[in-house]
């Protein structure tokens, strides 16, 4: 593999045995994976800020301690605990997991990642344009990236992505470069009818049966409308990459990578998209029957202020069923957006609870929830039943705020009667 004079004196620990390791973990990957040459990048989104034990703080601490420092401006996912509602944790049995998840995002902004804890760093202004080639570990931020911005990364996993924006470098394969960017399954929707691909439901749903079908190629969808919103596009790229393993998927005509089928499509495997396709996986993502509700939960990934915006309007004033929870997830940025329009207090007199930094289907403060859950949210629906003990219903975004003023599941008569 080609390397430089910089990486030669990395490799001989010129900067120290945290940056001389991280040089040899991504030239260990770049073998795994073929490469002949590294790739400089231009950003990092990290997913190592997620605690899973003590092995991700001595990671961090060997990092900090021998004097690592970024090459390259380095955000951080969201984490397991909330530095924005501390109060979430008091009493809380798990100490180790609160205290190890709190020292593990200092340990990180100490390395100098700028303490962003959201998984959807794509709502934060500053971030990587159409083109760039950059390092990214979560789920959906690397489907949303490669998909909706046209940036380029592979899933660099914990401490890979930790290493990657250390060195300033990538190994130069998969979708780092433009073959292995080419669509290796095809998906038609002409067949739904227009009014259905107006409904925010419709690219959740889409986003599932898309990444059950694809599993981990790439796969290319023609027929989306030339206006879906990025709020349309997220939905997809979360869904694809939970149900699935997709780290890039193509809208024809839609996104960046594809302004024409053909550019990303050389033929092949071809599916048709339909409605029982759809309603499909409405039931697979609903685990649970209609019926009172517990909890609404939404914001997986983290909330737009756009959404924030439906949700105000939505509400009409109204407020949310007494007993029951409404929790809405979302980064830091957005959340500030919100206090600054007011929309942030219309929602805690309505009974909507707004928190940081976390997903709530994997959080100490929160994941004490039990019982009847809604969610509009393909991957809160997807993995929830598997790591909380709820059961789920699955809806669009109007369903949940109508069931969270009820109290119980409401369906929109328009939406499943085929009008829509």
């Amino acid at each position: 593999m080609q390397i430089d004079r910089d990486d030669d004196d990395l490799l001989a620990g010129k900067r120290g045995p945290a940056m001389k390791l991280a040089m040899e973990l991504v030239l260990q990957a770049g073998r795994i994976m073929g490469a002949k040459r590294l790739q400089p990048v231009t950003f990092a989104h990290l997913d190592a800020c997620f605690y899973n034990g003590q092995a991700h703080i001595d990671f961090a601490q060997y990092c900090l301690d021998h004097g690592a420092t970024f090459a390259v401006p380095t955000w951080g996912n969201n984490g397991v605990v909330s530095l924005t509602h501390p109060h979430l944790y008091d009493g809380n049995p798990d100490r180790e997991m609160v205290d190890g998840a709190r020292k593990l995002l200092e340990l990180y902004e100490a390395l100098g990642c700028k303490p962003t804890w959201t998984c959807a760093p794509y709502h934060l202004p500053g971030g990587p344009k159409f083109g760039d080639q950059i390092v990214a570990g979560e789920s959906n931020a690397v489907s949303f990236y490669n998909s909706v911005t046209g940036a380029r990364t592979n899933k660099y996993g914990d401490y890979l992505d930790v290493a990657c924006a250390l060195v300033g470098k990538v190994p130069f394969a998969g979708l780092q470069t433009d073959e292995g960017r080419i669509a290796q399954i095809h998906l038609s929707t002409d067949e739904i009818p227009e009014e259905w691909k107006r409904q925010d439901i419709f690219y959740h749903l889409l986003g599932h049966h898309v990444g059950r079908l694809a599993g981990r190629r790439i796969p290319v969808v023609s027929g989306l409308p030339k206006n879906a919103s990025i709020d349309n596009l997220k939905a997809v790229s979360s869904a694809v990459a939970a149900s699935g393993g997709v780290e890039l998927w193509h809208g024809a005509g839609v996104t960046p990578d594809a302004p024409t089928l053909e550019k990303v499509w050389r033929g092949g495997e071809t599916h048709v998209l339909t409605r029982q396709h759809l309603a499909e996986a409405q039931a697979v993502l609903s685990s649970g029957r209609d019926g009172p509700l517990d909890v609404v939960a939404l914001g997986t990934p983290h909330f737009s202020a756009s959404e924030f915006a439906d949700v105000v309007t939505l509400l009409q004033g109204r407020k949310v069923k007494p007993g029951l929870r409404f929790i809405i997830t979302a980064g830091r940025f957005v959340m500030g957006y919100i206090e600054q329009k007011g929309w942030a207090d219309i929602l805690r007199k309505a009974g909507v609870e707004v928190v940081g930094d976390i997903c709530s289907y994997y959080a100490p403060g929160i994941n004490t929830m039990k019982g009847r859950v809604m969610t509009n949210a393909a991957k809160w629906a997807y993995y929830a039943p598997g790591m909380l003990p709820v059961e789920v219903c699955f809806g669009s975004l109007r369903e949940c705020v109508e069931s969270a003023v009820k109290g119980e599941v409401w369906r929109d008569p328009a939406l499943w009667s085929g009008r829509a």
